[in-house]
């Protein structure tokens, strides 16, 4: 059992400005691999995911679109649950910041806030007017040297968003009294909250730099959580959107059942450009409203299409169900975890794509549990074989299938850079080539014809090493493991991590093979 019983893992909730594309699906997917490695490994795992629903954007969105932003966000939304189906994911809850629910954590959150004090004996929250640069695109505010001027004379924020000066009434949380807290929490309290490391760096260099008080209400518009006790002031989107994670537990109830279960967050995965958002406002709204800030956030990159920067106007972006249509399900899943290292940015090609589905996936696992279950099911019995005296080969093969959970789990897991989801398959894929390497210098197809015994451990080896492959592969193409698992005939109830201890029962009938993973064939090769 892992020296913490619980888990609560939180994907961004997604902004319904736009279509979910393979972003979305890359973010959530990631929550969705650790969740269910988790749950096997025998914790108990919250797993959040939803949609961002308020903001001027959302406002200027659903007004191109001649709508009310409350019927644009139920169907935005909507396809939002429609990814998290088509991808398969595990979620617990799916939270939408439109819900009741959530109005009242957010009021409860603003209202803690201001009932408290800084570090430095101030008030937290205080009435002033907002003169400054804003990025509706980005909803957020920007100091004059964060700023670029483009060749059409426009400022434009450090993403690229087109800013223009606003000037509002506007209520402010005093963070500039935050800076050293925020830097003794980074560095001493918790050194591993910001992954990866490229990202923590660029986060304390920010900090550093020093922190301006930051505008938490807006007058100009109306889409948003009502400040409590200031007509007129919906709160900063940002402040909204983050208090999501402390909703769904049931905050501001701070004895709520499941916020005293799972709070604080294990983990915030977010995509790169929402990093400051979550490791500076995030943690001092916290602190100042006297909850425990999360344990670890981590930024991941951004993909490019074909060696290109992925936008609407240039057609390219990926539309997720569109590749589970082409590609398959668990095969999109493996190569968006594998391809790029988590936490850079990435390039997805239909050749790359491909590449991963004919070769690691059909050649390399798919054709070696083809290979040993067809060989027992024509001269084996169909049956679990039963082993002799393991050799030397035998014993160091399946130590290295014994300790593969191990490999992975440090991988996932450990700081400073885990989650390294595309180590940890590649510790994965050096347990199979290593098995495709017994087979063929073991040669059972020989020694069916001088050395039944032999052929028997062989092939029994050879089966415990795809059963730890399979199992540890469960979070990762849970539909494909499901059926090598059936094909191997372990029961369901042991397809948990602790049942890694266990071992396959000589004799054990097993159904008749079939293959996992189809080569790809582009319509020329058909």
């Amino acid at each position: 059992m892992p020296d913490r019983a619980r888990y609560y893992i939180t994907s961004p909730i997604y902004y319904v400005n736009d279509a979910p594309h393979i972003g979305h699906a890359y973010t959530t997917l990631a929550c969705d691999v650790l969740a269910r490695f988790m749950r096997l490994d025998g914790r108990e795992v919250r797993f959040l995911t939803g949609t961002d629903e308020h903001g001027q954007k959302v406002e200027k969105a659903a007004a191109l679109a001649g709508m009310a932003p409350k019927d644009f966000t139920d169907k935005v939304s909507q396809n939002f649950r429609d990814l998290a189906t088509a991808m398969n994911f595990s979620h617990d809850d799916f939270i939408r910041t439109t819900e009741e629910r959530h109005i009242r954590a957010c009021q409860g959150i603003w209202q803690a806030i201001a009932a408290n004090k800084t570090p430095k004996g101030n008030a937290n929250i205080y009435l002033g007017q907002y003169d400054g640069w804003y990025a509706v695109r980005d909803e957020a505010f920007y100091d004059e040297k964060e700023l670029t001027t483009g060749p059409d004379g426009k400022k434009r924020a450090p993403s690229g968003a087109e800013v223009e000066w606003v000037v509002e009434p506007s209520y402010f949380f005093r963070l500039s009294d935050w800076q050293e807290w925020l830097l003794e929490y980074y560095e001493r309290g918790n050194p591993d909250f910001i992954g990866p490391t490229t990202r923590r760096n660029e986060v304390l260099s920010f900090v550093r730099g020093g922190l301006t008080d930051l505008s938490i209400s807006r007058t100009s518009f109306k889409w948003g959580v009502p400040v409590p006790d200031a007509p007129g002031h919906v709160m900063y989107v940002w402040l909204d959107a983050l208090t999501n994670y402390a909703t769904a537990l049931g905050y501001p109830d701070p004895n709520a059942a499941l916020f005293r279960r799972f709070w604080p967050a294990d983990l915030h995965v977010v995509g790169k450009d929402i990093v400051r958002f979550h490791t500076v406002y995030w943690p001092a709204f916290l602190a100042a409203a006297g909850a425990e800030p999360p344990r670890r956030v981590f930024a991941h990159g951004w993909w490019t299409n074909e060696g290109q920067k992925i936008s609407k106007s240039l057609g390219n972006v990926i539309e997720p169900h569109a590749l589970i249509a082409r590609y398959g399900l668990d095969p999109v899943r493996y190569f968006l975890l594998r391809e790029v290292p988590f936490g850079q940015d990435g390039d997805f090609s239909h050749r790359a794509m491909v590449g991963r589905l004919n070769s690691d996936l059909a050649n390399d696992l798919g054709n070696l549990a083809q290979r040993v279950l067809g060989f027992i099911a024509k001269n084996a019995g169909a049956e679990v074989p039963q082993p002799g005296a393991f050799a030397a080969v035998d014993e160091e093969i399946l130590a290295e299938a014994r300790g593969l959970c191990g490999r992975v789990r440090a991988l996932l897991a450990g700081a400073p850079n885990a989650p390294e989801f595309h180590r940890a398959l590649e510790a994965v894929w050096a347990l199979v080539t290593k098995a495709n390497f017994f087979v063929d210098k073991q040669a059972p197809w020989t020694l069916r014809k001088t050395d039944a015994a032999r052929m028997s451990t062989v092939l029994y080896v050879l089966v415990e090493v795809l059963r730890h492959v399979a199992l540890v592969l469960q979070p990762f193409m849970p539909d494909s493991m499901a059926k090598l698992l059936d094909q191997l005939a372990v029961p369901a109830a042991a397809r948990d991590f602790a049942s890694l201890e266990r071992r396959l029962v000589a004799g054990t009938a097993l159904p008749a093979p079939s293959g996992i993973f189809p080569r790809f064939l582009d319509d020329a090769d058909r």
